[in-house]
């Protein structure tokens, strides 16, 4: 049998989001396999009761034998986020730069989870020998400290993962991209680049934050009285920038969020964020008069539970806001977010308070490469063979033309599970599918989609909730008088909904003899369909419904 080379995403192949991807090298029935990010997704309203959502790794636990390492690109929360929810099911080392390592180690912190010394850190641009695989981290950039490409060498030859990147000229903090050293892998020969599809579609290039910095200086200048910007806490070259504006303009800064904070800390325990003015604590700012004063916040996506959200809501026990004052949204609005966004947006400009945002202003750039980035990074690395990933079906479809364009001999489009033979052969072929699918963290229990709790809450969610109780006493004779309580259905006249419902209850309860199990068995079942069927024609709602039988 010939050793093989083989490519299978289990996530982040379809969507933007949960990236998880697996590399496995050997002769079938010995190989070895390496993981490259572990992230999460987030989950919209559609899943109530659900706020994150990953990558089922059934496929690898199976593997974990021989399951060498988890290999992190980034510290965003698409490419790391499931690693403290995973590793205690694979318990396999962990590889990532110092910046990725520290937040980490704060998720698995929070879940009281000891990973001792699995968790290596990496030099930038540095090297790990997990044999059979040689990983080369090469810098590049994006919108987070210390993105990372993944040079990946095999005895068959060598793959590049990209990773979340783009090329940013003057990214302000951290290296530049290093195009050279990619430069060197492609005359060294790729067999196959996984690459970032995220931006596809848009011309140019993403551009630079030394740009957006610029702007921000002219816009905040101009601006007399409070100023708050929001911004993704993970973007430390953008939380720089408004630490810079807020000391040449004679500003003080604050941090409003819990995840600001973190990220600060984390960023300045590695080395960053060196010679900035020092941010005070939001309660202090209080005492700050408004044209001293900027804020910098979470929940520039509109979250529920963000900064922002709290501020606008005038809720925020520190942070307070009002006429003339200024909120800039110094983000992407990300699609599915436009609603609640705009929501949000409305609600500030009708107390008088001006909204600055990408569609407005210039105030963003994109982590993720544009199409004259990606023509260097093709240019650069010369693969025979593009995979995308990152991206949806339309990202990953437009992606393949463009490699097309470009003219790799062997563009192959994937999609969550597929398995993909890069070697041997003359071309990467999928060959095989891995089994696939998601999971929903409920609380903090990992279940699938069609699960019996979220059924339930989207039932509940839909078509509120009915509870009847029967007291009986020692002859197992039912009272007359059940008791009745529901909650979320349109009901107008609450006395007359009891009443015939209460008729309804005896009228089916008489024909059960209840000291026999499978009678009560058999009462219960009735009384659901029955009340379901009486709720139904008076409200139009099939309540849940919960029947109670109680001895007293």
């Amino acid at each position: 049998m010939q050793e093989e080379l083989l490519f299978c995403p289990l996530g982040g192949s379809g969507e933007i989001g949960m990236n998880m991807n697996l590399f496995a090298y050997g002769k079938p029935d010995n190989q070895k396999w390496l993981m490259v990010d572990i992230g999460v997704t987030f989950a919209d309203d559609s899943v109530p009761g659900i706020d994150l959502i990953y990558a089922d790794p059934g496929f690898i636990i199976d593997k974990k034998d021989d399951l060498l390492g988890i290999v992190l690109t980034h510290a965003h929360e698409d490419h790391i986020g499931a690693i403290a929810h995973i590793w205690p099911q694979i318990k396999c080392k962990i590889f990532s730069t110092a910046f990725t390592a520290a937040l980490i180690t704060e998720k698995f912190k929070e879940k009281k989870i000891d990973i001792g010394k699995n968790l290596k850190i990496v030099d930038l641009n540095g090297t790990v020998e997990l044999k059979p695989f040689k990983i080369e981290f090469i810098t590049l950039t994006h919108s987070i400290l210390e993105p990372n490409g993944l040079r990946i060498e095999t005895p068959a030859g060598n793959i590049l993962h990209t990773g979340d990147w783009k090329c940013d000229p003057n990214p302000l903090i951290g290296d530049k991209i290093n195009s050279k050293r990619l430069k060197e892998i492609g005359d060294k020969g790729v067999l196959a680049m996984i690459c970032d599809s995220t931006n596809v579609f848009s011309e140019g290039r993403a551009g630079s934050e030394s740009d957006v910095r610029k702007s921000l200086f002219n816009i905040m200048g101009r601006l007399k009285k409070r100023i708050i910007v929001t911004s993704f806490a993970s973007n430390v070259a953008r939380m720089e920038s408004i630490f810079f504006c807020a000391e040449q303009l004679g500003r003080q800064i604050s941090l409003v969020g819990r995840s600001m904070h973190r990220i600060y800390k984390a960023a300045k325990k590695c080395g960053y964020l060196k010679n900035l003015i020092e941010p005070i604590d939001p309660r202090e700012a209080k005492k700050i008069s408004r044209e001293k004063i900027i804020y910098l916040c979470t929940g520039s996506q509109g979250e529920p539970m963000g900064a922002m959200m709290r501020i606008s809501s005038y809720v925020h026990p520190d942070v307070f806001i009002e006429k003339d004052d200024t909120v800039i949204f110094s983000s992407k609005i990300i699609p599915g977010n436009e609603k609640k966004l705009y929501k949000l947006h409305n609600q500030l400009v009708k107390e008088g308070i001006e909204v600055i945002s990408e569609e407005n202003e210039f105030v963003h750039v994109s982590g993720h490469p544009n199409r004259e980035d990606l023509k260097d990074m093709y240019n650069w690395v010369k693969p025979k063979s593009v995979i995308p990933v990152h991206g949806e079906h339309r990202h990953m479809i437009e992606h393949i033309n463009f490699a097309k364009e470009m003219q790799v001999p062997y563009p192959i489009q994937v999609e969550n599970g597929d398995i993909v033979k890069i070697y041997p052969g003359k071309k990467p072929e999928i060959y095989d599918k891995a089994p696939h699918g998601k999971l929903y963290l409920d609380g903090n229990i990992p279940v699938e989609e069609d699960s019996k709790s979220i059924k339930e809450r989207k039932n509940l969610g839909s078509n509120g909730y009915i509870e009847i109780t029967l007291l009986t006493n020692a002859k197992d004779i039912i009272n007359k008088k059940p008791i009745i309580s529901f909650k979320g259905l349109p009901i107008l006249n609450h006395e007359d909904f009891v009443f015939e419902l209460e008729k309804e209850i005896i009228k089916i309860s008489k024909t059960f003899t209840i000291s026999k199990s499978k009678q009560r068995e058999n009462l219960i079942e009735a009384l659901k369909i029955g009340c379901r069927r009486y709720t139904k024609e008076k409200t139009g709602k099939k309540p849940f419904t919960n029947i109670n039988i109680v001895k007293v």
